[in-house]
């Protein structure tokens, strides 16, 4: 921490993986950028822009007192209920691939699912802050965020995005888990959702063919187990210490997505086993420090908050590296600061300047009121708003 108040290690860890991110999508997008666009530097542009957006608003959210913007949690959940549900409206929403995940604003398209798993995270923390104890009971504390959570899951895995889902899903869990909520609640809330998330999979005809090219990829080498063959192959090019930055072959129209699902891919054949391994250890530096952010906190909000802007972030991407190593099936999400995808960079770094705002205040604490004894009534009970100050 230094005299601003800025937590340097995060901020560093932040900033180096976006310009990292930055190289690598030169690297992936330049022959593209000439054959689609006639310029080189047409997506490097764009993303640079957005990296800009994205920092102003991580350095305004980091001079923020955090704790004070809670009046918006409820909002937050609204807009980003809203948001999901725009992408089914004809005219607004944008279809590709199969999938309705895009909001169509002119030249500009904008991923509400990116708005929603971060905004479901603030409600939460929110939510649970002010429910305090009483989390522990099924009906008043532990199944409302549930129902919550099930709705944005819903409108989620309508788009089809079951990655994004399963991320959220297993977020929440954790901040739930950390908020005090009983084993057995969680526990049957796993039991009830696995036949759903069974059949969902594979009663689905394309998600059955990518678990099994996921067992098998080189069975199916041509066909659905493609993308995953040709990630092993940039990955085993690679080595130790890579071909070198730009010297990479796979992403010359072989690897499909090379900039955004499957850029960690890239990085493994460019910068062997030695860069892969640097990019994962700086997201163990942000879940180190994140975490350890989260347990100084003195008040439940700030802690609940940090820890599900950490674990969103950090999650995320060891999703996408165990995808392209095989390790999970192809689950589509981007690599967090270094994918190309400006809906995703803007919201990871403005989330991290709540994170940042958490740091720079973590020893100030506010007044701390003990949990009502009575059962939550009215507008508490639905939504989490407190009746007085709340805790």
């Amino acid at each position: 921490m230094n005299r601003s108040g800025i937590d340097l290690v995060i901020f560093s860890c932040a900033v180096g993986l976006m310009a990292f991110g930055i190289v690598m999508i030169y690297s992936t997008t330049n022959i593209l950028g000439l054959d689609r666009h006639g310029d080189q530097y047409h997506f490097v542009k764009r993303h640079v822009m957005w990296a800009g957006i994205g920092v102003g608003l991580m350095l305004l959210f980091a001079r923020m007192d955090v704790r004070r913007l809670r009046w918006l949690a409820f909002p937050v959940f609204v807009l980003s209920v809203v948001g999901l549900l725009i992408v089914f409206v004809p005219g607004l929403g944008k279809e590709a691939g199969g999938a309705r995940r895009w909001i169509a604003m002119g030249p500009v398209t904008f991923q509400p699912t990116e708005f929603a798993k971060f905004g479901l995270v603030f409600f939460l923390a929110h939510f649970l802050a002010v429910k305090g104890e009483r989390i522990g009971n099924l009906k008043f504390g532990f199944l409302p965020p549930v129902v919550f959570t099930g709705l944005v899951l819903v409108l989620v895995l309508a788009q089809p995005d079951l990655g994004t889902a399963i991320l959220i899903a297993t977020v929440v869990g954790m901040l739930l888990f950390m908020a005090g909520a009983r084993w057995w609640h969680l526990g049957s809330c796993a039991v009830l959702v696995s036949p759903v998330l069974y059949g969902m999979i594979f009663t689905v005809p394309w998600r059955k063919q990518r678990i099994l090219a996921f067992l098998d990829p080189f069975s199916s080498a041509q066909n659905a187990g493609y993308q995953l063959v040709q990630s092993l192959l940039a990955m085993a090019r690679g080595g130790i210490s890579g071909t070198g930055l730009g010297e990479g072959k796979q992403k010359l129209f072989y690897l499909p997505e090379p900039h955004t699902d499957f850029i960690y891919a890239v990085v493994g054949e460019e910068l062997g086993l030695i860069g892969g391994l640097a990019v994962a250890a700086v997201f163990a530096v942000i879940l180190y420090r994140g975490l350890g952010v989260a347990a100084r906190c003195p008040d439940s909000f700030s802690g609940l908050l940090s820890a599900g802007v950490t674990l969103v972030i950090v999650i995320q991407g060891l999703l996408n590296m165990a995808v392209a190593v095989g390790l999970v099936p192809t689950t589509g999400v981007p690599l967090p600061l270094v994918s190309l995808g400006g809906s995703s960079l803007v919201m990871t770094l403005a989330s991290l300047g709540l994170l940042l705002s958490v740091a720079a205040r973590e020893t100030v604490s506010e007044p701390k009121q003990e949990p009502r004894k009575d059962a939550a009534k009215g507008p508490e009970l639905l939504f989490g708003w407190p009746s007085g100050k709340g805790g």
